[in-house]
């Protein structure tokens, strides 16, 4: 099998980056790889052919997707038509699970082998969705070594493939490099605001968060803020958002390049979600916060049975940063955390070592070590040899 077809769908930013890399990876081992499904921009520069835009499928909380539901649905019965139709060799949903399984599960029965790329949070909440894992998934591919267990013990094919951000970004990140790339001050407290690459995430956030940069520069009126991005939607709506209501405030609005301007800041204030990752493989003191509709809020609080929200805590397994929520997500509360995380930049050798660790332990070239468990399942199916392609 020299030439293999690959259906493959990620749901928002962070699927994409995911998505990019792994498919590099089958270009690198398949040649003529041939691609299709939905991705971002990354994932379509590495050849894949997007059905539909990736940004249709990126919705947050329970009350928001409820008004894009028949939309949803609409994209999941064309594309489950458009693979049973024509059979990839595999198909890999990446991360967006209340999408991609119920998607998987109807190209399994059609007898096509189904890989999901980043593990649901099932061991937060929703335990039993595993049951239904079991029917739509092949073979499971999880970032962190805490979720493969949790398939272990349910007896689920699961590899556990390291986070790819682990590898991609240094060990020791050049702070004095990205400030100079993106015109910063070297010698300035800077501070970096991520209210999240997603619509609803800048409704309830991106507000809180200038109110709090208000708050802290009326306490140390030398402090500047930086502020990144995700797309050119998003830099317009945070464009018009700062100019109509924030033109007081010192914050460099800049398009894309997260990771540069998390590079360049003493510490970070952000949405829940990937975003944390990098920030603690970037060994970032850091804030974070989450809102959303006060109903879908009600109903995930009581769902949720894991202590911690953020990917730090989590892999910690202890409170490493500050978790902010809902109605607590205002200047008084995020303002002084945020003081204390700048203090923590600048004598914080304890974080620091605890987020190497954790950077350490995730480092294991997870593209590579995924497309070797998917080369691996295609084996067991008898449609590869283990030797053309590679």
């Amino acid at each position: 099998m020299s030439t293999l077809y690959v259906g493959v769908v990620a749901g928002e930013a962070s699927g994409d980056i995911l998505g990019a890399g792994l498919l590099a990876e089958l270009k690198h081992r398949f040649p003529d790889l041939r691609i299709e499904g939905i991705g971002g921009e990354l994932m379509q520069a590495q050849g894949c052919s997007s059905l539909f835009p990736m940004e249709r499928l990126s919705v947050m909380g329970l009350v928001e997707v409820l008004g894009r539901l028949r939309e949803l649905m609409k994209i999941r019965k064309q594309l489950t038509a458009h693979f049973v139709k024509n059979q990839p060799d595999v198909f890999i949903g990446i991360d967006a699970p209340d999408f991609t399984l119920n998607l998987e599960g109807k190209l399994r029965a059609a007898g096509i082998p189904t890989v999901h790329y980043v593990s649901p949070s099932v061991w937060a909440w929703r335990r039993k969705r595993v049951f239904k894992i079991l029917k739509t998934t092949d073979l499971m591919l999880t970032l962190f070594p805490f979720e493969a267990k949790f398939y272990q013990e349910h007896q689920m094919a699961v590899e556990f493939v390291g986070h790819p951000l682990a590898n991609m970004i240094p060990m020791e990140p050049d702070q004095a490099r990205a400030r100079s790339e993106l015109g910063l001050e070297q010698n300035a407290d800077i501070i970096a605001l991520m209210p999240g690459s997603r619509g609803g995430e800048l409704k309830y956030l991106a507000e809180p968060f200038l109110d709090t940069a208000r708050w802290l520069l009326k306490r140390n009126p030398a402090l500047q803020f930086v502020m990144p991005a995700a797309n050119q939607v998003r830099y317009d709506a945070l464009r018009e958002l700062l100019d109509e209501k924030y033109d007081d405030l010192p914050v460099k609005l800049i398009l894309k390049q997260s990771r540069e301007v998390m590079t360049a800041s003493d510490t970070i204030l952000l949405a829940s979600g990937t975003a944390t990752l990098e920030g603690l493989l970037l060994k970032k003191p850091m804030v974070v916060a989450y809102r959303m509709a006060p109903l879908s809020y009600k109903i995930i609080s009581r769902l949720v049975k894991s202590n911690y929200i953020s990917l730090p805590n989590l892999l910690a397994d202890e409170k490493l940063v500050p978790e902010i929520l809902q109605d607590d997500v205002r200047p008084e509360i995020l303002g002084p955390a945020l003081e204390r995380a700048l203090s923590n930049s600048q004598n914080g050798s304890a974080l620091k070592q605890r987020f190497t660790e954790i950077h350490t332990q995730l480092r294991q070239d997870a593209s590579k070590r995924a497309v070797d468990a998917i080369v691996n399942l295609l084996q067991q199916r008898g449609q590869f040899d283990g030797k053309s392609g590679i």
